[in-house]
């Protein structure tokens, strides 16, 4: 094997790596906004306007550290699509992947200085926000597909799904989508909120507890959808081996949360449980996402 080659299971800890790191920064982010050092550095890409870096304050010394993690991230995600050029056999789909990756980091960069620039500007906060929905997304398939190890070049047709019940398969799907609503709806949250990264930002003019409502109306919707789920298929012995495990974790982690967001509503949004709400609305989507991919899995040879 030639040097510059890397193996599939080399490859599959560089996506782990890329994946960590991600799912990294979105918290870090979350963390700037919530300890109001969003304008910690008020300039982009330098931090001030004499300083290229600036840990002058505490606000400036916590932005500058999550700028400088985005150089991890940055590193992360290139190697990926590096080594996915050397890989052998060939992987266009472990490719193409990796370099949306790369895509998707270069367009939070640019968004990032925008949201510096525009002042934390709301709807650009959630911009910013739901395109790290979308690069953890992107990473967590990397990461699905990199599991899967060929010893030859020649790609096998894809077979029809195992799961064959289509009522459970339109549930699955209703369920992902609901998901990502209430994600959108809770970032409208967010944005109408108190943590706006810095005092003096600009907030969406909704009233908080309305916005709040409607968020907990589509978090409520997509676990009863979940809930139909699980009764559903638990009568059904074939889909229950298929996304039985993977709707368990999802309806575990979606209640925590749900419960989480009610707490931090009713005690005033403290910033600890705000914090763990994010983290973990990352981790509802990648249960929706799990459950998602393991219906879509083909059959076994």
């Amino acid at each position: 094997m030639s040097k510059l080659a890397i193996t599939p299971k080399g490859f599959l800890r560089v996506a782990q790596t890329a994946f960590a790191s991600l799912y990294l920064i979105i918290i870090t982010g979350s963390l700037v906004r919530l300890t109001g050092s969003g304008l910690g550095c008020a300039d982009w890409p330098r931090c001030s306007e004499s300083k290229f870096v600036d840990v002058s304050s505490s606000h400036a010394a916590i932005e500058q550290l999550n700028r400088l993690f985005t150089g991890v991230v940055a590193v992360s995600v290139a190697l990926a699509v590096l080594l996915s050029v050397r890989l052998r056999p060939k992987r266009r789909d472990l490719v193409g992947m990796s370099a949306g990756l790369v895509v998707g980091v270069l367009a939070q960069v640019l968004l990032g200085g925008l949201v510096v620039l525009t002042g934390l500007n709301p709807f650009s906060n959630i911009a910013h926000f739901l395109v790290s929905i979308l690069l953890i997304s992107n990473a967590y398939m990397l990461l699905r597909h990199a599991e899967i190890f060929r010893t030859t070049d020649v790609v096998l047709p894809r077979r029809e799904p195992e799961l064959t019940n289509k009522r459970i398969s339109s549930l699955v799907r209703i369920v992902l989508a609901m998901t990502g609503i209430a994600i959108v709806a809770g970032t409208v949250v967010t944005g109408s909120g108190p943590h706006a990264g810095d005092e003096n930002a600009v907030r969406i003019n909704l009233a908080i507890n309305l916005v709040a409502k409607i968020h907990s109306i589509s978090v409520l919707i997509c676990l009863a959808t979940a809930g139909v789920l699980f009764l559903l298929a638990r009568k059904d012995p074939i889909s229950w081996r298929i996304v039985g495990h993977p709707l368990e974790r999802f309806l575990g982690v979606g209640l925590l949360q749900g419960l989480i967001g009610y707490v931090q509503y009713f005690s005033g949004l403290p910033v600890l449980l705000v914090a763990i709400h994010v983290a973990l609305s990352v981790a509802v989507w990648l249960g929706a996402l799990d459950m998602y991919w393991n219906s879509r899995l083909p059959r076994p040879a």
